[in-house]
């Protein structure tokens, strides 16, 4: 098991971000489209990693309210990449469940919506799933 001080350097090696070359210019929530819906807005997730409070990070609302539209990662002057932040943090949480999947098959017709493209079914299933 990975040690308090070791969680923000994993979290590092998985998003393959650059946190330390944020300017703090805010242009990734700007351009988030489910930036009300986020408890913690993307550039203050590089924020917390930059500081080590991954733990907080893990236990926000806005690890699962992140569509991975990449568009804060577009914007980014800097290519810091803040959604792979938020989608690393969301896979250590799936990682912590153990052999618990997510969502199974089984539960997807309950969530289906008639305008829901399959691109996303089959990607959600892959994500979270082991």
């Amino acid at each position: 098991m990975l040690g308090r001080t070791d969680l923000p350097n994993r979290l590092r090696v998985i998003s393959g971000a650059k946190d330390k070359d944020c300017m703090k210019c805010g242009k990734c929530s700007a351009s988030c489209p489910s930036y009300e819906k986020m408890d913690i807005r993307p550039h203050q997730f590089v924020s917390y990693l930059q500081r080590g409070d991954v733990d907080a990070m893990m236990n926000s609302t806005t690890v699962w309210a992140c569509l991975c539209c990449y568009a804060c990662i577009e914007r980014c002057p800097r290519d810091v990449k803040p959604a792979q932040i938020i989608e690393a943090a969301r896979l250590m949480l799936i990682r912590r469940q153990g052999d618990t999947p997510y969502v199974s098959a089984d539960d997807i017709p309950e969530l289906l919506d008639p305008d829901t493209p399959q691109q996303l079914l089959v990607s959600a299933l892959r994500k979270y799933t082991k």
